[in-house]
């Protein structure tokens, strides 16, 4: 995932005349497949936004964004959707509610940055978290139960990883959903791209694959 070392590895495969397609981060000469991560944080938000609503009588006092900046613009318009889907639904919201962190899609760093946030505002009710990665929304959940503030926060995740699949089913669980970037579909799709551009066929720039967006009742 780190965006910095595309263009090194992209440079040299067009040196030697391979075509290239890039999954999920964009690399320099090469066709784009992977999730639209802004419309798949978009949906992610604005189901914290549902939930929120539905739950607390739509009072949200915070909406924390886990990104990962060291995968690019691209990956982390994953956050941007995500605060865009809250801001739908919420529009009353200030911009001083959005925290955005770096969680690096790692689970560690998604406890730490939420075990702090929460220790910061031991009072504070009414928290969304976006993260863009299940790995990392397993760390907040972490912080979250160890700080017993599970009826106060709600976290969307990104990938639907068994694990996460697991937890979002147990009763009462933070975790409420993920987006499921439906991965298994990638094989055929690419092959399809492969073989249109081996026969020199016009391909689009960017190709999404299809996203839902997976919850306990879903």
């Amino acid at each position: 995932i780190e965006q910095q070392v595309a263009p090194i590895v992209a440079d040299k495969i067009a040196d030697a005349g391979i075509p290239l397609i890039a999954v999920e981060i964009p690399h320099p000469h090469a066709i784009f497949f992977g999730v639209n991560n802004y419309r798949a944080g978009f949906v992610a938000g604005e189901y914290l936004a549902m939930h929120a609503q539905e739950r607390w009588g739509g009072k949200a006092l915070w909406v924390i964004g886990l990104d990962i900046e060291e995968a690019g613009p691209l990956v982390q318009s994953r956050i941007t959707g995500a605060f865009e889907g809250v801001r739908s639904l919420l529009p009353e919201l200030p911009i001083e509610a959005f925290v955005r962190m770096d969680g690096r899609g790692l689970r560690e760093r998604g406890y730490k940055l939420t075990a702090d946030f929460l220790r910061r505002h031991p009072k504070d009710k009414g928290l969304l978290i976006a993260a863009a990665t299940d790995t990392s929304a397993l760390g907040a959940l972490q912080a979250v139960r160890e700080a017993k503030r599970e009826k106060h926060v709600a976290i969307v995740g990104q990938d639907c990883i068994p694990e996460a699949l697991e937890e979002m089913v147990k009763n009462n669980s933070p975790l409420i959903g993920s987006v499921s970037h439906e991965v298994n579909t990638y094989g055929a799709r690419l092959i399809h791209l492969g073989l249109a551009m081996v026969k020199g066929d016009r391909i689009p720039p960017y190709n999404y694959a299809n996203h839902k967006l997976v919850t306990a009742k879903s």
